[in-house]
């Protein structure tokens, strides 16, 4: 995954042991986040680290540095997901489409975002991340309409909304189980993406009009 910075800027690079203690902290966080939101104590985070909170408070100033973090981390996994199956979309669309989701597949334990019922962040690196993640997707697509691979009413929205229903957690089942409904789905979703399609779809949202609910109100209008 691609280290960053909510701010955007490269991280320090950190000594071994502060290194570890960092991605022990945002690990518990998103652990913590995805049972019982951002408002856990972060004395709790801290414990499940295994770390003080006086350590916890050197990385993380405060809670919104931390959720911000959590966010940008998890965006930018994404990303790196995106990009790497966009360099098969040329030869093999569908199985770009398919290798990008199954990433995500993979990877579900490591993603707290807003669309899988993780945080929000007013951070403006969040958004840019999802912008990126937008525009490679869609890459992605255009290559799949171009060789009349994929069906042409398909948006990188679509692609987005579907990793984050198949990546949402099903708390009450177990994992193996889980996992063999999320492939069942995707298969389901992949076969859809062929031309050959009998329904007509409704119109989909754009990325603006879905990404404006993904921010905090004090970014709202930004």
């Amino acid at each position: 995954m691609t280290a960053s910075t909510p701010s955007g800027r490269s991280a320090p690079r950190l000594r071994a042991d502060a290194a570890r203690n960092r991605a022990q902290i945002l690990a518990a966080a998103r652990a913590a986040f995805r049972e019982s939101g951002t408002a856990v104590p972060l004395d709790e985070i801290a414990r499940r680290a295994g770390v003080n909170i006086a350590t916890l408070y050197r990385r993380f100033p405060d809670r919104d540095a931390l959720v911000s973090q959590v966010v940008v981390d998890g965006f930018s996994l994404v990303l790196d997901l995106a990009r790497a199956a966009g360099r098969t979309a040329q030869t093999d669309p569908l199985a770009a489409v398919e290798s990008f989701l199954q990433g995500m597949i993979d990877n579900r334990e490591l993603l707290s975002l807003p669309l899988i019922g993780g945080p929000m962040t007013s951070d403006p690196h969040a958004r840019e991340l999802q912008q990126q993640i937008a525009a490679t997707l869609e890459d992605i697509l255009a290559e799949g309409r171009g060789s009349e691979a994929l069906r042409h009413d398909i948006t990188a929205v679509d692609l987005i909304a579907t990793a984050a229903l198949i990546c949402r957690p099903l708390p009450h089942l177990p994992p193996g189980q889980a996992a063999t409904l999320a492939t069942r789905h995707l298969g389901v979703f992949l076969d859809g993406l062929r031309p050959e399609h009998t329904r007509t779809l409704p119109p989909p949202p754009t990325h603006e009009e879905m990404s404006a609910h993904l921010v905090t109100e004090e970014t709202a209008d930004l």
